[in-house]
């Protein structure tokens, strides 16, 4: 009879300093089915080799940042599911921290690697520092951290920069022996914990032979519904056929079967490969950025693991709920023995698309914008009566260019206002002016 905790052996591929730290975190995850094999190396281009070497021995790898995993892959294919602790995130707080106490940098004439500008930029606006004077590259692959050095020598023999904070351990020692004051960016332990629960998901063969049936919720939020989510509401149930038409796009190629749940969501049934298919190895969240881009929603996404149908939407359900607790930021996943796990959204569609600054559409929002501004009306939103009034048009002329923006993805229509007049009420547009190009 095979036990209660199935055994499962986690890779753990990085430089020593990172290794050691994950072998303590995952000691406090106290889980007695965990067993690590550590493979340390000196330079990120030995990843693979150190990969090779142990993957025999283990169910799964976890590399110690995206450049070693992205180095693995490129070397060639790995025997077993590989993933990886991400860069960024709280880490950089700490880091600033760091570098202000022990006196090694002014943090508001650094240069910094990896991260995003978007990760840069707020955490500069929530310690409330200027982010001018920073000096970014971002990892976009392998080839981009080959040019990190030498981005940061020139910023600082120019004076331009008072030091660094970088994410490579190979960088962080060619600048110091270029006596050039860095410190490194460390993952945070919530990082590491996260990534460590990951790859036990993703390692664990006789987890996952208990869970093939996956089961996900896809709920429109309760923001986003009108007053009175009935057939005969039009707007409503022409939304409700647009997100089924997307869900329908990204779930056929995985054969995934999706059905409405009821007036504000839709179950989708898959295996657990079609899962990791759609999700990258469980590292982001299915549909959740594409449909944000396409039908400006934020969705709620639940997805449940479990030996049966019901297991699995019971699972689903709770994960959807976590996912409305959490504001759609992130999707969910609820597994057997309380496995919880937060998927972000598909980093290829992390921010939304400018319009195009000679479009129709941009033209006539830029209008909008503007006798909206000297209006005072900061809530930009508007009906085709308000649209004539301000452009100085016919009524039936604000209606197309109302359709227009909605059909260019400037606009959102929402739900028809009550109202004591005989026919049809007014329908409000929510204008997006932050799509516009800047």
């Amino acid at each position: 009879m095979p036990s209660a905790h199935e055994e499962v052996t986690v890779g753990v591929i990085g430089a020593e300093q990172i290794v050691h730290r994950t072998m303590a975190l995952a000691r406090e995850l106290d889980n007695p089915s965990l067993r690590l094999v550590t493979a340390v190396y000196d330079d990120e281009h030995d990843a693979h080799a150190q990969a090779s070497r142990i993957a025999s021995r283990v169910d799964v790898c976890l590399f110690a940042g995206p450049l070693p995993y992205d180095m693995a892959l490129a070397a060639g294919q790995l025997p077993v599911p590989a993933t990886y602790v991400p860069s960024g995130g709280p880490a950089l707080f700490s880091t600033l921290l760091r570098g202000v106490l022990e006196n090694v940098f002014d943090p508001a004439r650094i240069s910094v690697d990896t991260i995003s500008q978007r990760d840069l930029q707020h955490a500069y606006e929530e310690i409330g520092v200027n982010v001018s004077d920073v000096r970014l590259t971002e990892y976009v692959g392998p080839e981009s951290a080959d040019k990190f050095f030498d981005f940061h020598r020139k910023l600082y023999e120019r004076g331009r920069t008072t030091g660094v904070v970088t994410t490579v351990p190979s960088v962080e020692a060619a600048l110091r022996k270029a006596d050039i004051p860095c410190l490194r960016m460390a993952p945070s332990a919530t990082t590491i914990r996260d990534a460590l629960t990951t790859a036990i998901l993703m390692g664990s063969g006789a987890k996952l032979e208990e869970s093939r049936i996956v089961t996900m919720i896809i709920q429109v939020p309760g923001s986003a519904l009108p007053a009175h989510a009935s057939p005969s509401n039009y707007w409503y149930q022409e939304l409700k056929l647009s997100l089924h038409r997307e869900l329908l796009r990204d779930a056929r190629p995985m054969d995934a079967a999706v059905v409405p749940r009821d007036d504000h969501s839709f179950l989708i049934v898959m295996t657990m490969g079609s899962l990791r298919l759609a999700t990258n190895n469980l590292s982001m969240a299915p549909f959740l950025g594409r449909i944000h881009e396409e039908l400006g929603i934020l969705l709620e996404i639940g997805i449940g693991l479990g030996r049966s149908t019901r297991e699995a939407e019971v699972n689903a359900q709770s994960a959807v709920d976590k996912a409305a607790s959490d504001g759609g930021r992130t999707a969910f996943i609820v597994g057997p023995r309380d496995t919880i796990l937060q998927l972000p959204g598909d980093r290829s569609h992390a921010t939304e698309p400018a319009a195009a600054p000679d479009s129709k559409g941009a033209q006539v929002l830029v209008r909008l914008a503007e006798r909206l501004d000297e209006l005072g009306d900061s809530e930009r939103v508007v009906d085709a009566e308000k649209v004539a009034e301000l452009l100085g048009v016919t009524l039936r002329t604000a209606r197309r260019s109302l359709h227009t923006l909605v059909d260019e993805g400037l606009a959102w229509p929402m739900p028809p206002s009550h109202s004591s007049k005989v026919g049809r009420p007014p329908r409000p547009y929510q204008l997006l002016v932050e799509k516009l190009p800047r």
